[in-house]
């Protein structure tokens, strides 16, 4: 297993970042053999891959330190990359980063071009937890040409509802509203809105897979089971899972492995 930590100057947010990629390689308790390294790391073929997104106040490096996403990297032989988005719900924001830009455009492309990873549009994934949730569906329903799955853990989903509810002091977060989006008071139907796209996708008959995870104790339960049931009622196929856990990496490390063997069905 490699975990490349890189630098490197991003043109959209206009300065240096730091990312972490995962990139499996023959180790551990495999029998390492000739052929066996032929036959699962395709390098040149290009590998599996999965954008991984961190929720709120977390960072590129989140996944690394509170999980074992390496361990669950190497047993599936797919990369991973996970950079850093702020608390931004990965928006072009307002008065901030392009951060939109640059997940959708400019990531994928320094990855495909520096990475032994696959362009193909059936061996890219994206998921997250939390604020990282709803960007792994919001990335995807905005370009569901180049995602085929898409998941989220924990994900605040409705982003109307949760706007709605921090003004009212109900769910506490650090968000700055009116730095992320152009009018917050507006946010049902607009773009940000994934009910939005998901009716835009189904308009245009290409719509990645989804799938929704969320703990029976977690503060955003109640917002997850209303998203389930209308996504339900709007009759797109998704995965729906809940167990109990609460809003923490506990519930996050394992249930991310749902998420790995659900993308790595064929």
């Amino acid at each position: 297993m490699a975990l490349i930590n890189s630098n490197y100057y991003s043109f959209s947010l206009k300065r240096t970042v730091e990312i972490n990629v995962i990139i499996p390689t023959p180790e551990g308790d495999e029998q390492i053999t000739d052929k066996k390294t032929q036959d699962s790391y395709q390098y040149e073929q290009g590998l599996r891959v999965v954008y991984l997104l961190h929720g709120a106040y977390g960072n590129y490096s989140s996944w690394t330190r509170f999980s074992n996403i390496e361990r669950y990297a190497q047993k599936h032989c797919c990369a991973v990359v996970m950079a850093s988005a702020e608390n931004s719900f990965y928006q072009d924001m307002r008065h901030g980063g392009a951060f939109f830009t640059f997940f959708s455009k400019e990531l994928p492309t320094m990855i495909t071009s520096l990475f032994p990873v696959s362009k193909r549009r059936e061996d890219t994934y994206i998921a997250g937890l939390s604020m990282g949730g709803y960007g792994a569906w919001f990335l995807a329903l905005s370009n569901p040409n180049m995602y085929s799955k898409a998941a989220s853990l924990s994900g605040a989903l409705d982003i109307a509802m949760l706007y709605d509810n921090s003004k009212k002091g109900s769910i506490p977060g650090p968000f700055i509203w009116e730095d992320i989006f152009e009018d917050p008071s507006h946010l049902k139907g607009s773009r940000a809105d994934l009910f939005y796209l998901l009716s835009r996708c189904k308009e245009s008959g290409v719509i990645p897979e989804l799938y929704q995870a969320c703990g029976t104790e977690d503060f955003l339960y109640p917002m997850n089971q209303s998203v389930r049931d209308r996504i339900k009622d709007s009759g797109v196929e998704f995965i729906y899972e809940e167990g109990t856990g609460d809003h923490d990496w506990d519930y996050w490390d394992s249930y991310i492995q749902h998420v790995l063997e659900w993308m790595m069905k064929k």
